[in-house]
């Protein structure tokens, strides 16, 4: 029901490959669209991270069954 993400291993594949951004996207198995703290938390960390790497972080997309949530589309990115 968690997962703890860092930027270490974020950004990794991208590093490797010169990507020069990237999308994070994850799912909410409850059906709850709304980001947690924990999303919102982690979501400005990896931003910054991208920000200091030079790696956009172009969008986090929340997905449940019925539905998807973007953070780009609700402006928090």
């Amino acid at each position: 029901n968690s997962s703890l993400i860092h930027p270490r291993e974020t950004f990794e594949v991208a590093i490797k490959n010169h990507a020069a951004g990237i999308i994070i996207c994850h799912n909410h198995p409850s059906g709850e669209l709304k980001p947690s703290e924990d999303d919102l938390v982690v979501t400005q960390n990896l931003v910054k991270a991208g920000t200091l790497l030079g790696i956009e972080v172009s969008d986090h997309i929340i997905v449940t069954k019925d539905s998807f949530y973007s953070f780009k589309e609700k402006k928090i990115i």
